[in-house]
């Protein structure tokens, strides 16, 4: 049972940074400014070199002879465990901007937990990750103060990413007997331990983008038991392509 919750929750936190990541990278060529058009996919870098050694790790534990890219290309929507936030269409510059400060602003505190985690390679992946991690909250905290105390319309794009993600927040901070036995064996903090730091980031950011943070009428939910948004199949559709176009295909 121990490993199989490790395993669990590895592969919940390599699900999340592989599925925001590749979110990222498909602004590359897109993005509104050259600038943004260099730094969105260097923090998709970021994030996918974190899943891949977070897939890396659960391969080990897994111990059946599975690769990262297995893990990353040959599994069925329901066997994702990410977060719903993070498998969410891009939309605006706004959208993407509070999407990536939300999941930068979760994660933070955890990296900076697991750093000093029982578990030397996760407290490995930790320590680089949490460097990675603070410039993403730096970066895209910057651009919602600049879009919410920007002109009428990016204040109003932001308020409306605002509105549009809260429902997808609390699901960050769940927890269940996963999160409780990493807990048990010191491994990772319960997420629900989070909540506070988190909220003190994003209320620090609001205050100097003149934002109201709503509360959310009903949480969504479903992402860590593999139920997904319809976004998440067209994701993995284009993210796949390659791999199952070509099985065993390597650079």
């Amino acid at each position: 049972m121990a490993n199989e919750a490790l395993l669990a929750f590895v592969l919940r936190l390599a699900d999340d940074h592989l599925i925001l990541g590749h979110r990222l990278s498909e602004w590359c060529g897109h993005a509104p400014m050259l600038e943004e058009d260099l730094a969105m996919p260097n923090m998709a870098l970021d994030l996918i070199g974190q899943a891949r050694a977070l897939y890396q790790y659960a391969a080990e534990i897994e111990g059946k002879g599975r690769t990262e890219d297995d893990f990353a290309y040959l599994r069925r929507e329901r066997d994702y465990t990410n977060c719903l936030m993070v498998e969410r269409a891009n939309g605006d510059f706004a959208h993407t901007m509070l999407r990536q400060l939300y999941f930068a602003a979760f994660m933070e505190p955890m990296w900076d937990a697991i750093a000093k985690s029982n578990d030397a390679t996760l407290a490995g992946i930790a320590e680089k990750a949490v460097k990675e991690v603070a410039y993403h909250i730096r970066h895209a905290g910057e651009w919602v103060i600049r879009l919410g105390d920007g002109t009428e319309e990016s204040a109003v794009r932001m308020q409306q990413a605002v509105e549009d993600l809260a429902p997808y927040i609390d699901e960050l901070f769940d927890g269940d007997e996963v999160t409780a036995a990493m807990a048990e064996a010191g491994i990772a903090p319960e997420p629900a331990s989070l909540r506070a730091e988190f909220d003190r980031t994003v209320a620090t950011i609001f205050a100097e983008a003149f934002l109201d943070m709503p509360a959310a009428p009903f949480a969504q939910r479903g992402g860590r038991t593999g139920r997904h948004g319809e976004a998440m199949g067209f994701l993995l559709a284009d993210l796949q392509y390659m791999q199952r176009t070509y099985p065993g295909a390597v650079w």
